[in-house]
Protein backbone atom coordinates (compact mmCIF):
# COMPACT_ATOMS: atom_id res chain seq x y z
CA UNK A 1 0.00 0.00 0.00
CA UNK A 2 3.12 2.11 0.13
CA UNK A 3 5.58 2.33 -2.74
CA UNK A 4 8.13 4.86 -3.06
CA UNK A 5 7.25 8.24 -3.96
CA UNK A 6 9.49 9.89 -6.44
CA UNK A 7 10.28 13.42 -4.80
CA UNK A 8 8.38 12.24 -1.76
CA UNK A 9 9.93 11.55 1.43
CA UNK A 10 8.20 8.93 3.47
CA UNK A 11 9.91 8.74 7.43
CA UNK A 12 8.78 5.77 9.54
CA UNK A 13 8.92 6.43 13.13
CA UNK A 14 8.02 4.50 16.77
CA UNK A 15 7.20 1.51 14.81
CA UNK A 16 4.40 3.33 12.70
CA UNK A 17 5.32 3.66 8.91
CA UNK A 18 2.98 5.57 6.52
CA UNK A 19 0.17 3.80 4.45
CA UNK A 20 -0.73 5.24 1.35
CA UNK A 21 -3.26 3.66 -0.95
CA UNK A 22 -1.35 2.87 -4.36
CA UNK A 23 -4.33 5.55 -5.88
CA UNK A 24 -3.54 8.61 -3.75
CA UNK A 25 -1.08 11.32 -5.47
CA UNK A 26 1.55 12.59 -3.19
CA UNK A 27 3.74 15.39 -5.00
CA UNK A 28 7.00 15.95 -4.90
CA UNK A 29 8.43 17.96 -2.10
CA UNK A 30 5.50 16.40 0.68
CA UNK A 31 7.52 14.80 3.35
CA UNK A 32 4.67 12.01 5.59
CA UNK A 33 6.01 11.15 8.68
CA UNK A 34 4.71 8.22 10.80
CA UNK A 35 1.12 7.23 11.41
CA UNK A 36 -0.90 8.15 8.57
CA UNK A 37 -2.79 6.70 6.17
CA UNK A 38 -4.38 8.09 2.90
CA UNK A 39 -7.06 6.79 1.18
CA UNK A 40 -7.94 5.97 -2.52
CA UNK A 41 -7.33 8.83 -5.03
CA UNK A 42 -6.71 11.52 -2.43
CA UNK A 43 -3.59 13.56 -3.28
CA UNK A 44 -1.27 15.52 -1.08
CA UNK A 45 -0.34 18.43 -3.12
CA UNK A 46 3.52 20.03 -3.30
CA UNK A 47 5.84 20.96 -0.09
CA UNK A 48 3.03 20.02 2.56
CA UNK A 49 4.16 18.31 5.59
CA UNK A 50 2.06 15.27 7.13
CA UNK A 51 3.70 14.57 10.85
CA UNK A 52 2.13 11.81 12.90
CA UNK A 53 5.38 11.05 15.59
CA UNK A 54 2.89 11.78 18.95
CA UNK A 55 -0.67 10.52 17.57
CA UNK A 56 -2.34 9.63 14.13
CA UNK A 57 -3.29 11.09 11.03
CA UNK A 58 -6.56 9.60 9.01
CA UNK A 59 -7.12 10.72 5.32
CA UNK A 60 -10.12 9.51 3.63
CA UNK A 61 -11.10 9.05 0.07
CA UNK A 62 -10.70 12.03 -2.64
CA UNK A 63 -9.37 14.65 -0.06
CA UNK A 64 -7.46 16.50 -0.99
CA UNK A 65 -4.70 18.67 1.18
CA UNK A 66 -3.14 21.60 -1.19
CA UNK A 67 0.44 22.68 -1.80
CA UNK A 68 2.28 24.42 1.74
CA UNK A 69 -0.24 22.68 4.07
CA UNK A 70 0.88 21.46 7.74
CA UNK A 71 -1.33 18.52 9.14
CA UNK A 72 -0.12 17.61 12.74
CA UNK A 73 -1.55 15.79 15.50
CA UNK A 74 -1.10 15.68 19.73
CA UNK A 75 -0.16 12.95 22.21
CA UNK A 76 -2.74 12.09 24.97
CA UNK A 77 -2.06 14.04 28.29
CA UNK A 78 -3.10 13.79 31.95
CA UNK A 79 -6.98 14.45 31.73
CA UNK A 80 -7.03 13.49 27.70
CA UNK A 81 -5.82 9.74 27.40
CA UNK A 82 -7.04 10.12 23.80
CA UNK A 83 -4.92 12.99 22.56
CA UNK A 84 -5.78 14.78 19.46
CA UNK A 85 -5.43 12.89 16.40
CA UNK A 86 -5.94 14.47 13.20
CA UNK A 87 -9.63 12.89 11.20
CA UNK A 88 -9.59 14.15 7.85
CA UNK A 89 -13.04 12.68 6.11
CA UNK A 90 -13.55 11.63 1.99
CA UNK A 91 -13.91 14.71 -0.05
CA UNK A 92 -12.50 17.16 2.01
CA UNK A 93 -11.01 20.26 0.35
CA UNK A 94 -8.11 21.77 2.29
CA UNK A 95 -6.42 25.11 0.78
CA UNK A 96 -3.00 26.52 0.40
CA UNK A 97 -0.95 26.52 3.55
CA UNK A 98 -3.49 25.88 5.91
CA UNK A 99 -2.60 24.35 9.47
CA UNK A 100 -4.81 21.75 10.59
CA UNK A 101 -3.72 20.20 14.23
CA UNK A 102 -5.27 17.32 16.04
CA UNK A 103 -8.93 18.45 15.03
CA UNK A 104 -11.19 16.44 12.57
CA UNK A 105 -13.00 17.51 9.21
CA UNK A 106 -15.55 15.56 8.22
CA UNK A 107 -16.95 14.27 5.12
CA UNK A 108 -17.04 17.06 2.60
CA UNK A 109 -15.68 19.75 4.86
CA UNK A 110 -13.66 22.40 3.36
CA UNK A 111 -10.52 24.07 5.00
CA UNK A 112 -9.51 28.03 3.06
CA UNK A 113 -6.71 29.26 2.29
CA UNK A 114 -4.12 29.68 5.13
CA UNK A 115 -6.68 28.97 7.75
CA UNK A 116 -6.17 27.24 10.95
CA UNK A 117 -7.95 24.68 12.98
CA UNK A 118 -6.51 23.43 15.94
CA UNK A 119 -6.90 20.44 18.76
CA UNK A 120 -10.21 19.12 18.76
CA UNK A 121 -12.26 21.29 16.92
CA UNK A 122 -14.21 19.84 14.35
CA UNK A 123 -15.42 21.03 11.09
CA UNK A 124 -19.09 19.59 9.90
CA UNK A 125 -19.86 17.59 6.81
CA UNK A 126 -20.45 20.70 3.86
CA UNK A 127 -19.38 23.13 6.67
CA UNK A 128 -16.47 25.53 5.70
CA UNK A 129 -13.96 27.54 7.18
CA UNK A 130 -13.39 30.82 5.59
CA UNK A 131 -9.57 31.66 4.35
CA UNK A 132 -7.27 32.92 6.78
CA UNK A 133 -9.69 31.95 9.08
CA UNK A 134 -8.64 30.05 12.83
CA UNK A 135 -11.26 28.03 13.86
CA UNK A 136 -9.79 27.41 18.01
CA UNK A 137 -9.61 24.27 20.27
CA UNK A 138 -13.33 22.62 20.54
CA UNK A 139 -14.87 24.77 18.99
CA UNK A 140 -17.67 22.47 16.56
CA UNK A 141 -19.13 24.02 13.13
CA UNK A 142 -21.82 22.17 12.58
CA UNK A 143 -23.35 20.57 9.10
CA UNK A 144 -23.60 23.59 6.06
CA UNK A 145 -22.08 26.23 8.58
CA UNK A 146 -19.41 29.36 7.12
CA UNK A 147 -17.47 30.21 9.96
CA UNK A 148 -14.77 32.97 9.37
CA UNK A 149 -12.40 35.63 11.52
CA UNK A 150 -9.83 35.26 13.88
CA UNK A 151 -11.12 33.83 16.05
CA UNK A 152 -13.63 32.21 13.77
CA UNK A 153 -17.40 32.62 14.29
CA UNK A 154 -20.68 31.32 12.38
CA UNK A 155 -21.44 34.08 9.86
CA UNK A 156 -24.42 31.79 7.68
CA UNK A 157 -25.36 29.08 6.58
CA UNK A 158 -24.28 27.56 3.11
CA UNK A 159 -26.59 27.59 0.18
CA UNK A 160 -26.42 25.01 -2.62
CA UNK A 161 -24.41 26.72 -4.92
CA UNK A 162 -21.63 26.89 -2.57
CA UNK A 163 -22.26 22.97 -1.51
CA UNK A 164 -22.29 22.06 -4.92
CA UNK A 165 -18.80 25.13 -5.75
CA UNK A 166 -17.45 22.52 -3.38
CA UNK A 167 -18.11 19.17 -4.58
CA UNK A 168 -17.19 20.65 -7.95
CA UNK A 169 -13.42 21.78 -6.54
CA UNK A 170 -13.31 18.28 -4.68
CA UNK A 171 -13.98 16.94 -8.61
CA UNK A 172 -11.45 19.34 -9.89
CA UNK A 173 -8.62 18.15 -7.57
CA UNK A 174 -9.13 14.23 -8.04
CA UNK A 175 -8.82 14.59 -11.74
CA UNK A 176 -5.98 17.28 -11.89
CA UNK A 177 -4.23 14.74 -9.33
CA UNK A 178 -4.36 12.18 -12.16
CA UNK A 179 -2.33 14.85 -14.54
CA UNK A 180 0.08 15.57 -12.19
CA UNK A 181 0.88 12.07 -11.25
CA UNK A 182 1.61 11.32 -15.22
CA UNK A 183 4.11 14.08 -15.30
CA UNK A 184 5.77 13.65 -12.14
CA UNK A 185 6.31 10.10 -13.10
CA UNK A 186 7.32 11.38 -16.76
CA UNK A 187 9.91 14.09 -15.43
CA UNK A 188 11.35 11.97 -13.17
CA UNK A 189 11.88 9.06 -15.55
CA UNK A 190 13.81 11.21 -17.46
Amino acid sequence: MTASRPGVTIIPIHGNTPRIHDSAFIAPGCTIIGNVEIGADSSIWYNCVLRADVSRIVIGERSNIQDGSVVHCDPERPGDPDGSPCIIGDDVLVGHMAMIHGCTIEDRGFVGLGAIAMNKAVIGSDAMLAAGAMLTEGKVMGARELWGGRPARLMRELDEAAIMGMRMGVAHYAENAKHHAAAVDGAFES
